[in-house]
């Protein structure tokens, strides 16, 4: 062994020394036996963090029943459609709804497939080992995805009832599947170069991708079968009645100063209850007279032989057209209010890729906290592995106590999380509730998730404040025109930092997008009414081994 080569490796003196300081201290030997025994998460929960976390949220929405993505990465896909079908039930008086997810996995792996053989293409003079084409080509079809590429399966393809394209083995546990569709995609790939190579022209290129299409496609019709052309819908609507079962018709007023009540909404003069003289409304007793069955006689909504896209522009009341995407980078290299463009980053090749402007952190917290407060839930993503009890449903620092475990602090914030790859978003899911303290703020978050019944209390998840801020990625928060252009407007002109052209290096897959921040049109001259918030998503920079900044999708 060389001199420098000593001096680099772990030297024997000093692993003695290091198990000297760990035996000689009591509260080492403890947290061993509880890690050891129990993993590292249990044995780090503190119970006194957990009781300081009740369950319950001053703001909070009333949202479907659970669901589940089992062993697949389509939590974005989950998250997003959860987010829908909020706005979907509540529009339409639905006790309970869920898309399909499965469909749209169906046409999100033929468009992803489509979008890395013309990535291919695009790519035909770079080496495979360049640091580009290796990062187009990790996961051609993977399964993970983000709020932007959602929007763009949906304005294409539409949307179903899950009634109409149930889940499949494949689309529950999809490693097999992706597995071989990627294989195959990779060998395309490689013939596609060879041809060009050989002299082949554009032309001659895209028709043997037109035909290696057709291959892809059978893949994922035998794996999870054609998606639906047309189907057909039917549901029946909440009984308002129900709310008011056990109900007695009470006066509108109890009395006047004369002693008088007001008459019922059927002309009957009712008078005030609890006397013994009350005469029952005549409203009631008609429904009495009724005979009653068990016949359901709520009102039903029947569609027969309607398109996804038919389906999703008559039923779904939001647009996905109207989401822009905002994030909260406090980077040197990501200055503030200006919008950035991350290449190859589509699923849908011709939506484009995605786009964000980086804003301050305040800017999303209130655009959450308004949305809430107005009644819709919030699409988001966040690094769900940090401080995080997959089982008991807590995402909290003052819970999970690994700082007390091994006995050293961890300290690292946003910041350093985005620059070294430590907190990157891996994991969607959607906001159904706030709790704000007595000075109005949020001090924790209540999560949909989509694990199923067993994770967390009825798969909600409990956020705390502070790994909101520190750990949280995407949000998909709705605001009116007027709010969207004066938060930013104002936000901008305060900064007085124009959208300028900048040139990165192309393996950044990173583009500065041309525009101007610093007017009513802060976004561009389209007014939306809707934005996306990314608070400090890796999709902003996360590197390999080789150095290599690109999008890391969610699983």
């Amino acid at each position: 062994m060389t001199a420098n080569a000593s001096a680099r490796a772990i030297k024997p003196e000093l692993l003695r020394t290091y198990t000297e300081d760990f035996n000689k201290d009591r509260a080492n030997l403890i947290a061993a036996d509880a890690a050891v025994s129990a993993g590292v998460l249990k044995a780090a929960t503190d119970y006194r963090g957990v009781r300081a976390l009740p369950r319950d949220f001053s703001i909070e929405l009333k949202q479907g029943s659970i669901t589940n993505q089992e062993r697949s990465g389509r939590c974005w896909m989950f998250a997003s459609l959860n987010t829908l079908r909020y706005e979907l039930m509540h529009r339409w008086n639905l006790e309970d709804f869920e898309f399909s997810e499965t469909y749209l996995f169906f046409w999100d792996a033929m468009e992803k497939s489509n979008t890395y053989l013309e990535n291919v293409l695009r790519t035909l003079d770079e080496p495979t080992d360049s640091r580009l084409f290796e990062a187009i080509n990790w996961g051609p079809s993977d399964d993970g995805g983000w709020w932007q590429m959602f929007a763009a399966l949906v304005n294409k393809y539409g949307l179903v009832p899950k009634s109409a394209y149930p889940e499949s083995e494949n689309s529950r546990n999809s490693d097999d599947f992706k597995q071989y569709l990627n294989s195959k995609l990779r060998e395309f790939a490689a013939e596609l170069r060879r041809r060009s190579a050989a002299g082949a022209s554009e032309d001659e290129l895209r028709a043997l991708k037109d035909e290696y299409m057709g291959t892809v496609y059978r893949i994922c019709a035998v794996a999870l079968g054609e998606p639906p052309e047309k189907f057909d819908f039917f549901a029946r609507t909440k009984d308002d009645d129900e709310d008011k079962k056990g109900e007695a018709c009470k006066c509108k007023a109890e009395a006047d100063a004369d002693g008088k009540a007001e008459s019922c909404k059927c002309g009957e003069s009712c008078k005030c209850e609890g006397k013994s003289d009350a005469k029952a409304c005549k409203c009631d007793k008609d429904k009495s007279d009724k005979p009653k069955t068990g016949k359901d006689e709520r009102p039903q909504i029947r569609e027969i032989g309607i398109t996804p896209l038919e389906f999703y522009k008559k039923y779904v009341p939001v647009d996905v057209n109207d989401f822009a995407t905002l994030a909260n980078a406090p980077l040197k290299n990501r200055p503030f209010n200006r919008r950035y463009r991350i290449r190859f980053s589509a699923n849908v090749v011709e939506a484009g890729d995605m786009e964000f402007v980086n804003v301050p952190l305040d800017v999303f917290k209130k655009a959450a906290l308004d949305q809430l407060t107005a009644g819709h839930p919030i699409w988001f993503a966040c690094d769900c592995t940090q401080f995080a009890l997959r089982k008991d449903g807590f995402f909290d620092q003052s819970v999970v106590r690994v700082d007390q475990l091994f006995g050293t602090e961890f300290t690292g914030d946003k910041a350093h999380g985005l620059e070294y790859g430590d907190s990157p978003s891996n994991h969607a899911m959607t906001f159904t509730g706030v709790n704000l303290g007595e000075d109005g703020k949020p001090n924790r978050w209540k999560v949909e998730n989509s694990w199923g019944k067993d994770a967390g209390k009825d798969d909600i998840v409990l956020l705390d404040d502070s790994l909101f801020v520190a750990l949280c990625g995407h949000i998909a928060a709705t605001l009116v025109e007027s709010q969207l252009h004066n938060e930013l407007g104002t936000l901008a002109q305060s900064c007085n930092v124009p959208l300028r052209v900048q040139n990165f290096d192309v393996v950044a897959l990173l583009d500065v997008v041309s525009g101007d921040l610093t007017g009513a049109d802060c976004l561009n001259t389209h007014c939306l009414r809707t934005i996306g918030v990314q608070l400090c998503s890796d999709t902003l920079q996360v590197q390999d081994n080789f150095g290599n900044v690109f999008l890391d999708a969610l699983n």
